[in-house]
């Protein structure tokens, strides 16, 4: 415990910050959640529009290219939003930390109830690494707008350009593993080297 006390205007202070990082690690969480299924909703009324159309090539090739392009984007907005959100969730985890770690110091016996996260079992049992990222909400959204992104390309490959079904497929399979990789390319580079960092280790943090 540290020699000096300290003033209740602090520990009044500590304690209001540690409610306000909570509330935004809940809040993330809701927004997280809320624009995934706002992107899914308006996806798969996309597609049933679409499969109303589909008896007529003219009226199918007009709804697919208006529909299909403005989800795809929509799907990239969400994506950004996502891992933006979880950046935010990490980082407001990580101060919850220090403070925690604070409370555990206030008194001897105080240690026993903020012990701090083992790194082997990771936080709060759950340990990340290198590839966590593929396994979130943004990971997901991303591997369905890369979908519909190579299927977009594809369509406009068989009804516009008339290119042969074949052709159009692998185009449009090309496309879409292209969107994916970037697309978990720019995932990584920002979430990953939030998760492993940790206070003391400013200087180490992966690329």
């Amino acid at each position: 415990m540290a020699d000096e006390q300290a003033p209740p205007e602090f520990m009044s202070a500590l304690v209001t910050e540690h409610f306000a990082l909570q509330s935004a690690a809940s809040s993330t969480i809701s927004e997280s959640g809320s624009r995934v299924a706002i992107y899914l909703s308006a996806l798969s009324s996309g597609l049933v529009a679409i499969g109303f159309a589909s008896s007529s090539p003219h009226a199918l090739a007009a709804l697919a290219f208006t529909v299909l392009p403005t989800v795809f984007v929509l799907g990239w907005f969400t994506i950004v939003r996502l891992i933006d959100t979880s950046v935010a969730n990490v980082v407001s985890l990580r101060r919850i930390e220090l403070i925690r770690g604070y409370y555990a110091s206030i008194v001897p016996s105080a240690a026993a109830y903020f012990e701090p996260d083992e790194p082997m079992t990771g936080t709060q049992g759950v340990r990340y690494g290198r590839w966590s990222f593929l396994f979130t909400m943004a990971s997901m959204v991303i591997v369905v707008n890369s979908v519909l992104g190579g299927a977009t390309v594809a369509l406009v490959g068989t009804l516009a350009v008339k290119a042969p079904v074949g052709i159009a497929t692998v185009i449009g399979v090309a496309a879409g593993l292209a969107l994916l990789a970037l697309a978990l390319r720019y995932e990584h580079r920002r979430l990953t080297p939030q998760v492993l960092f940790s206070p003391g280790q400013a200087d180490s943090r992966p690329d």
